[in-house]
């Protein structure tokens, strides 16, 4: 068993950054933040491997969003720079038991409580 806790969610003014942490109490090969806006399905925001040398993100946060990891913490980020409104969301942590990254909420094991974030014009 994974848990993931994950934390760093606030409100900041457009352009401004925030950045979110997931703190896992287990080995999580493939890690990877999503986010839910209201009424919405859960979107794959970035994904990164065990080793961190393995990045992808999503399209509408490329150039923005930057994922890492801390394997001696056993702590993944997600940097989130030149924030929109749109990004306003719930984030949360997952984890999955594989060495591939994929972009399927359900092909996630372990999941986070989540943390808001929230992006003012």
């Amino acid at each position: 068993q994974v848990q993931l806790v994950d934390s760093g969610g606030g409100l900041v003014q457009a352009g401004g950054s925030l950045r979110l942490s997931c703190a896992a109490s287990g080995r999580a090969y493939v890690m990877a933040w999503f986010r839910q806006a209201p009424g919405k399905d859960h979107e794959f925001v970035a994904g990164i491997s065990w080793s961190g040398s393995s990045t992808y993100g999503a399209d509408s946060v490329k150039g923005r969003f930057t994922i890492s990891r801390d394997n001696a913490k056993n702590t993944v980020y997600l940097q989130m720079n030149s924030l929109k409104p749109e990004d306003t969301a719930v984030y949360y942590c997952a984890a999955r038991r594989r060495t591939t990254i994929v972009v399927v909420s359900t092909d996630y094991d372990y999941w986070g409580q989540g943390t808001q974030v929230t992006v003012s014009s």
